[in-house]
């Protein structure tokens, strides 16, 4: 799940993660396998899987299940996915924007629409919610005692990061999606293991809702991030802290 960040909820949200690390291993997993299925299985060669493996790495993914994921596709032209988005609201208008890869779209499709009937949403053209949006490299990693902050801005900011925020020795960077790449490769070159480095859909603007259309709208954001053929979800939604606390506590 992503919106708008918020240090508590960044902290939140890996806690549940690791409840769910079992879904989170899937779908790091499937990215494995359509990278090198698109690219090749070489990761120096193949820019998407290199960094497949980077997230999947960040996240404590086993090696030999990242090297399963591989091997998946070598001598198997069965396997396809392909990659699908779907826009819609929720309750209390908050736009939510999901990305899936699926190899089976009937069953992703039937899936997505069901979410959000069953759970007082509905589904918008697609194209009707990118204006609501930027896409954002983003990058989260942790870093040491050692590290001077102020020298790590200013390498960071030569790379193209727009934004830079810190939280103890937690660092998340944000840039524009032409300078992902550059800014991958500056952490690269200065040795940071990141523990996620993907491009997000960033809201122009948050909105805060009561709790019970809270609870209804993670009802949804949860129904569609526990899919397996669902990537990513996105949305406007503005936790405060005491919801934050409330739903991922639970």
């Amino acid at each position: 799940m992503a919106g708008h960040s918020k240090w508590a909820n960044i902290k939140h949200r890996k806690g549940a993660q690791d409840k769910k690390r079992n879904k989170l291993f899937t779908k790091l997993g499937r990215e494995i396998t359509v990278a090198a299925k698109e690219g090749g299985a070489d990761p120096e060669m193949n820019p998407r899987l290199r960094l497949a493996i980077q997230n999947a790495k960040g996240s404590n993914m086993p090696k030999d299940t990242i090297e399963r994921a591989i091997k998946k596709t070598q001598g198997n032209d069965d396997i396809t996915f392909e990659e699908l988005t779907y826009e819609g609201y929720s309750k209390g208008g908050i736009a939510i924007y999901v990305e899936c890869s699926t190899d089976n779209t009937r069953r992703t499709v039937q899936n997505v629409k069901s979410y959000f009937a069953k759970l007082e949403g509905s589904l918008a053209k697609n194209g009707s919610l990118e204006f609501l949006f930027d896409r954002k490299g983003v990058f989260t990693f942790e870093i040491s005692e050692e590290w001077d902050k102020e020298d790590l801005e200013l390498e960071l900011i030569d790379a193209g990061a727009d934004e830079i925020e810190f939280e103890d020795n937690l660092v998340q960077v944000l840039s524009a999606m032409e300078d992902f790449g550059t800014v991958n490769k500056k952490l690269e070159e200065l040795n940071i293991e990141v523990s996620s480095a993907n491009l997000q859909r960033i809201p122009h603007t948050t909105k805060e809702v009561d709790n019970d259309t809270f609870d209804l709208v993670m009802k949804l954001i949860d129904r569609l991030e526990d899919d397996d053929d669902v990537q990513q979800v996105f949305h406007d939604l503005e936790m405060t802290e005491d919801q934050a606390e409330r739903h991922f506590l639970e």
